[in-house]
C-alpha cells in the first residue's frame, strides 16, 4: 500500500531551482531544497521527467530524444569542481544568466563548454572503474542512446529516418563503422550519463535519508525522433520508410478546440503483448531505480487512446482505439508487486478507466482548480467528494497558478461559489493560501502543491500551457523565497492537518 499514511509534498521541477548556471541542477540548491522540505514537514518531492530536452520541442521534459537517458543540463558544475573535473578559473566569471527564467540556448552553450573540459580531464585520469561499471550495468540502452545522440549531432539534427538507409535500418556493419568514426562523441555522451546518474542518486539518497520520497513522472509516449523508436521501431506504428502512420493526441477538450496533436508514434500493442511488454517492463524498472513512486502520465491511453492519422494537421479527425488495459497492468504487477504507481487520470475519464483504477487500486489525482464549476456538488475534485486513495493537488504543471487562475480564467459565478464554499469572500491575494488549506485538510492521503501556490504567485509563474509552444518550461524559483519562516509556517500547517 503506497498511500499508507497522511503526508504532503511539493511539486517543483529541478530546472526551476535557483543556481548560478542559468538552470536548476543537481547541485547545492537541490540539497538546500531538500533541507527546506524536511524543515517544512514535507515527505514528497515531485519532479517532472528528467530526460534530455530538445529546443525543437521547446525544451519540454515530455518530448525527449530518450525515455531512459538523463538530462545533461541538470549536471551540477559545482559538483564537478569538487570532484576535480573542473577548475575554478574555468567556471569564472559565470555568465549573467536571468534569474527568473531559463535561457536554454545560453545555458546549453555554457554547459557544453564545461562538459568538454570535464571529459578531457576525465580521459587524462586512470579512474575509469566506476564509469566502466556504469556502462556495463546499463549496456542494454546506453550504447544505442550514445550512438544515437552522436549520430544526431553528426547529421545536423535531421530525424533518424532521414539518415543514410543502412544506418536508419541499423545494419550491423554500418553501426560498427559509425561507432568507430564517432568514438569520442559516443564516449562523451556516456560520460555525461554517468555524471547525471551519479549526481541524481546522491541527491535521491539524501532525500530518502531525510524521510522524503521522490515522485517521478513517466510519459506514456516517446518521441518519434528518439533513440527508443530508432532502436525498437517494430514496436511502433510506422510504414516501410519508417514514417509514422498514426500519432498520439487527445480530442478537443477544455484546453483546445482542435484537440492536441502530440505527434508521438503510437504503439503496436499486439507486438508488445507477445513479448510480455518487455520494453515497457524495462522502462519501468529503469525509472524505479531513480524514483520511489512513478506517476504514469495520461494513463487513460492505456485503456483507450486517441489515434490521429499522421497526415492530419490537428487532432480533430482522430478515433478512439482500445489499449492493452488489464493485460498490461497484470504484467506490470507481476514484475513490480509493490505497485508504486500513481495514475494521472485527469480529463474526460470513462467508466472503463474508473473500473481499471479500482481493480488495481491505483491512486488517482484530484485537482482543486477543477472543482468549482456548476457541477460543484457532484464534482470528484471537490473536497467533500474526495477519497483516501488519491493525491490532491491545488494544480499541476499544466494549470495556471491558483492566483493566476482566480484572476484571469474563472467566471464571477465561479468566484461566488468559491466564497460560499469557504464561508467568506476571498481575493487574489488569499486564494492560493485557501486552496492549500483545503488540500491539506482533505481526506486524501497525499496532498501536493506546486511551489508557486505555496508562495501565492500569479500567472507569470506558470510552468506550462498545453497546446501552446512558447513560454513554457522556463520559470525559476527566486532564492530569497525559501526562508526559515516559510518553512516554519508550512510545518505548522502540515502538523495541524495531520500530515507529519
Amino acid at each position: 500500500m503506497i498511500l499508507d499514511r497522511r503526508e504532503s509534498g511539493i511539486l517543483l521541477h529541478v530546472t526551476s531551482l535557483p543556481s548560478e548556471h542559468g538552470i536548476g541542477d543537481l547541485g547545492p540548491w537541490a540539497y538546500r531544497f531538500a533541507d527546506f522540505l524536511e524543515a517544512g514537514g514535507q515527505r514528497l518531492w515531485q519532479v517532472l521527467p528528467l530526460n534530455p530536452t530538445d529546443p525543437a520541442f521547446a525544451n519540454s521534459p515530455y518530448s525527449s530524444p530518450s525515455a531512459l537517458a538523463g538530462n545533461p543540463l541538470l549536471i551540477s558544475p559545482e559538483i564537478l569542481l569538487e570532484e576535480g573535473y573542473l577548475r575554478r578559473e574555468e567556471m569564472d566569471p559565470a555568465p549573467a544568466f536571468p534569474r527568473g527564467f531559463v535561457d536554454y540556448e545560453a545555458v546549453t552553450s555554457c554547459k557544453q563548454r564545461l562538459f568538454r573540459l570535464a571529459h578531457a580531464r576525465f580521459r587524462q585520469t586512470k579512474e575509469r572503474e566506476d564509469f566502466d561499471r556504469y556502462c556495463a550495468d546499463h549496456a542494454g540502452w546506453i550504447e544505442d542512446y550514445a550512438l544515437f545522440a552522436a549520430l544526431r549531432t553528426h547529421f545536423q539534427k535531421r530525424p533518424w529516418n532521414r539518415w543514410p538507409t543502412e544506418i536508419r535500418d541499423r545494419n550491423p556493419e554500418a553501426l560498427r563503422q559509425a561507432r568507430e568514426q564517432l568514438r569520442d562523441q559516443v564516449e562523451i555522451e556516456k560520460f555525461l550519463q554517468h555524471l547525471f546518474h551519479r549526481q541524481w542518486l546522491a541527491l535521491k539518497n539524501t532525500c530518502n535519508r531525510k524521510g522524503i520520497r521522490i515522485l517521478g513522472d513517466i510519459p506514456i509516449y516517446v518521441n518519434f525522433d528518439s533513440a527508443d523508436v530508432w532502436t525498437h521501431c517494430g514496436l511502433f506504428h510506422l510504414d516501410e520508410e519508417k514514417n509514422p502512420l498514426t500519432v498520439a493526441g487527445v480530442p478537443p477538450d477544455y484546453f483546445s478546440k482542435t484537440g492536441q496533436r502530440w505527434g508521438n508514434p503510437v504503439y503496436r500493442w499486439a507486438v508488445l503483448r507477445e513479448t510480455g511488454y518487455a520494453w515497457w517492463v524495462e522502462r519501468i524498472r529503469h525509472n524505479l531505480a531513480l524514483f520511489d513512486l512513478l506517476r504514469i502520465d495520461h494513463l487513460r491511453g492505456l485503456v483507450a487512446y486517441w489515434e490521429v492519422p499522421a497526415t492530419e494537421p490537428t487532432a480533430v479527425n482522430g478515433r478512439w482505439v482500445p489499449g492493452p488495459g488489464d493485460d498490461f497492468f497484470h504484467a506490470l504487477f507481476r514484475h513490480f508487486p509493490s505497485s508504486p504507481f500513481i495514475a494521472e487520470d485527469l480529463g474526460t475519464i470513462t467508466q472503463d478507466v474508473r473500473e481499471l483504477l479500482e481493480r488495481f487500486q491505483l491512486p488517482g489525482m484530484k485537482v482543486l482548480l477543477f472543482a468549482f464549476g456548476e457541477e460543484l456538488p457532484e464534482s470528484p475534485y471537490a473536497p467533500h467528494n474526495h477519497v483516501r486513495n488519491c493525491l490532491i493537488y491545488t494544480g499541476t504543471h499544466d494549470n495556471n497558478t491558483a492566483r493566476g487562475w482566480f484572476e484571469t480564467e474563472i467566471s464571477d459565478e465561479d468566484r461566488e461559489r468559491i466564497s460560499f464554499y469557504l464561508g467568506r469572500p476571498v481575493g487574489p491575494e488569499e486564494i492560493a493560501g485557501e486552496m492549500v488549506r483545503l488540500a491539506m485538510t482533505s481526506v486524501a492521503r497525499i496532498a501536493v502543491f506546486p511551489i508557486q501556490d505555496l508562495l501565492g504567485l500569479g500567472a507569470k509563474a506558470r510552468m506550462n500551457q498545453p497546446a501552446s509552444v512558447e513560454g513554457n518550461w522556463l520559470w525559476r524559483l527566486h532564492p530569497e523565497a525559501i526562508t526559515p519562516d516559510f518553512a516554519r509556517r508550512l510545518y505548522e500547517l502540515t502538523r495541524i492537518s495531520g500530515r507529519i
